[in-house]
């Protein structure tokens, strides 16, 4: 552990201690001497800011209590009382999470310092396409820290984000109706019923608004019905479909001078004057899949999974390319990229408790398979326009571009794995979590420009995870990881000329950490000390401008949690996140700076990632169906560019909301950025000058109804 983090460890153990003596730990003594099961998950946490398990750490409903890594499960809940309208509203409440505008068309994070652009998954199945995901059809979110290749395969550097969806089950109707500023409107519907063997649920929302960003405007329809069938006494099927339809102004944000994001108004946009004609991006996701379960015994049972995708994305933007100091003047690049995507991934997974010597097992035994066909065709001009760099007038530029393209060919990634997982209850107090996974993960490009070669390359990994838990009484649990996950060069994009001969980087995890019940498990803390490192990292060599595997990217970190309900009836969800996240080695030069060129990256902090973050929300209902909650969300200051010569400052936003239920109708009104505070919520990462403003002062009423 590097001396700089010691104080923190000691400080972490300061506030474990202290919240143990100040709240009193839950368990009675006879509940503290008796056996934990692996199986069955016994809490009595209360719902619902404190969810007792998870899925997506284990893929086996396990109490969080017993998982060695941090996982932050976010509920319905809370989704609900924040009045959560995007990934990037849900993430913003999650420490170690960094956010990113995501070129202006799809949900994009840092996770613990590095990119989680494709380590996005639904119900445990990869969800990579790049678009911006609606929340109509989401149950909770869980989010996994660290690298998770031992059951998800390439990707997950910090970890990797799983929405879980809505499914049949008990009867439910309700509708709900959203008013809000920027002429906001959205409605959505809830509608789920049993008859007999069948039962069915569909979810949808419908929704138009314009924005805080000049020419902004948003046009979004989702569907998503689902149908189970019990199929004998041991025996379900789940069928589920979904349809996403997303346009809005593709918005890449404000330029930068002098080290800071250029100071104007958050509605400045610098692109073209009919952007909503020209400047926008349109993606449409449809997806179908099946879920089919069988339990031969309580001892043994069989799940597949199965996922077929399409995924289309037409996007038309200007962006600022370079900023002349000083001429104060920005240059505006344009943008035509079409991409069309479909793919499958099929899960078979068996499930089997056994017991061995005198231990419980829970043993995953798991086959993976799937194929992915990415297309994708790029046309750029640099250079289309100049405008003020502080009162630009905006160009009317043409839509589509006619320079030859810049990409113009298919993706095909291929994926074979197998893993296994065994989570035993050693004795009362000790348990482990082993696994393994290995990958066969095939990569080929075909091209379509002249002059262009076909590339292909196949890697194959192992994927390891090992943990130990010591539980001393049912409310402390205390754990040590180590994990590893790789990311191979087509882990997301077609293989390219200069990195289709590079072996995939490499990450670790090593993690410490404890979780803690109080008040009777309804209230729960957490605590995690970690060092992550990406090796092998692709950086240009500034000699031969050749990619090379030589950077290495390090964070080390603290994350606390305290989630749950307070005396008095207060729910609470907390966290707070530091994170020392640098570039520890690497040739690369950074020219993408409006003034200094070629900056060294070594030594420099990771993009996009705040040192310190922290998060507190309380809500409480106070009869007669009143209830009312506020929050904070805070961080520090962030780096735009890899040679950090612009910094995003930090900042801190208030929420509130207050509600009433009347009978059947239920209305909340919710109010973000209470203070009406100026700041950047999010860049880029690669550049100075693609900076995001936060929202000014806004709020929204929202209506359901249950019948």
């Amino acid at each position: 552990m590097s001396c700089h983090l010691k104080p923190i460890a000691a400080a972490a153990a300061a506030l474990v201690t202290f919240v143990q003596c100040n709240v009193v730990l839950a368990a009675p003594a006879d509940e503290a001497e008796a056996p934990v099961s692996v199986v069955t998950v016994n809490g009595t946490r209360a719902e619902p800011y404190n969810p007792v398990s998870a899925m997506t750490a284990t893929k086996v409903d396990a109490p969080l209590r017993d998982i060695p890594q941090t996982v932050n499960v976010i509920p319905e809940q809370l989704l609900r009382d924040q009045s959560v309208g995007s990934m990037e509203d849900a993430m913003k409440f999650v420490p170690g999470v960094g956010l990113s505008h995501g070129d202006g068309q799809r949900d994009q994070v840092t996770l613990r310092g590095f990119s989680a652009i494709a380590d996005q998954f639904v119900d445990g199945l990869r969800d990579d396409a790049l678009y911006f995901r609606d929340l109509s059809n989401i149950e909770r979110i869980e989010v996994l820290k660290g690298p998770a290749a031992v059951l998800y395969g390439r990707g997950s550097s910090g970890g990797l984000i799983n929405r879980i969806s809505k499914k049949p089950g008990a009867n439910r109707r309700e509708v709900t109706a959203k008013v809000g500023s920027d002429n906001r409107r959205r409605g959505e519907m809830d509608l789920a019923a049993t008859e007999g063997n069948m039962a069915f649920r569909v979810t949808g929302a419908v929704e138009r608004a314009d924005g805080y960003r000049d020419q902004q405007f948003l046009e979004r329809d989702a569907v998503a019905p689902s149908l189970q069938f019990q199929l004998g006494a041991a025996t379900t099927l789940l069928l589920q479909a979904e349809h996403l339809s997303d346009r809005r102004v593709t918005d890449f944000g404000v330029p930068s001078y002098r080290g800071r994001p250029v100071d104007v108004p958050a509605g400045s946009y610098y692109g073209a004057a009919n952007a909503r004609d020209v400047d926008y991006s349109h993606a449409e996701v449809t997806a179908l899949g099946f879920t089919l379960e069988h339990r031969f015994s309580d001892q043994l049972s069989l799940r597949n999974a199965y996922r077929h995708y399409d995924y289309t994305l037409a996007r038309y933007n200007t962006l600022v390319g370079a900023v002349n100091e000083a001429l104060l003047t920005a240059s505006l690049n344009r943008t035509n990229l079409r991409r069309e995507e479909n793919g499958w991934f099929n899960q078979t997974e068996l499930t089997q408790t056994a017991s061995l010597g005198g231990m419980t097992h829970k043993l995953l035994y798991g086959i993976e398979v799937g194929k992915q066909n990415k297309d994708q065709v790029t046309r750029s001009q640099n250079g289309i326009a100049t405008v003020a760099l502080f009162n630009p007038v905006l160009p009317v530029l043409d839509k589509t571009l006619t320079v030859a393209p810049s990409t113009d060919n298919l993706g095909i990634m291929k994926t074979a794995s197998a893993y296994v997982q065994d989570l035993v209850a050693l004795t009362e107090q000790w348990k482990a979590l082993v696994g393994v996974r290995y990958d066969h993960f095939e990569q080929e490009t075909l091209e379509r420009r002249a002059g262009q070669s076909n590339l292909g390359r196949t890697d194959v990994a192992w994927s390891p995870r090992a943990g130990l838990v010591w539980q001393p009484t049912a409310a402390q649990s205390y754990y040590v990881s180590f994990s590893k996950s790789f990311q191979p060069s087509a882990e997301n994009f077609a293989l390219a000329a200069n990195n289709a001969q590079i072996e995939p980087e490499e990450t670790t995890n090593k993690e410490v950490g404890g979780k803690f019940d109080f008040l009777g498990g309804a209230l729960s803390a957490t605590a995690s000390l970690f060092r992550l490192e990406r090796t092998n990292i692709k950086a240009t060599d500034p000699v031969t401008n050749r990619l090379v595997p030589i950077g290495t990217q390090r964070t080390d970190g603290l994350e606390l949690t305290l989630t749950g309900q307070l005396p008095q009836g207060w729910q609470v969800w907390a966290g707070y996140g530091y994170l020392d996240a640098k570039v520890t080695s690497s040739p690369a030069l950074d020219s993408s700076d409006n003034v200094f060129k070629r900056v060294p990256v070594e030594g420099k902090r990771a993009t996009l990632t705040p040192r310190h973050s922290a998060n507190l929300w309380l809500a409480k209902s106070f009869g007669n169906g009143l209830r009312a909650g506020a929050g904070v969300t805070a961080l520090s200051q962030r780096f735009a560019n890899p040679g950090n010569t612009v910094a995003l400052p930090g900042y801190a936003t208030v929420d509130a909301m207050a509600g009433w239920k009347l009978g059947r109708v239920d209305l909340q009104l919710n109010v973000y950025n209470l203070l009406d505070r100026s700041y950047i919520v999010s860049g880029h990462g690669s550049s100075p000058n693609l900076n995001l403003p936060g929202a000014p002062r806004s709020a929204a009423l929202t209506a359901r109804y249950q019948f």
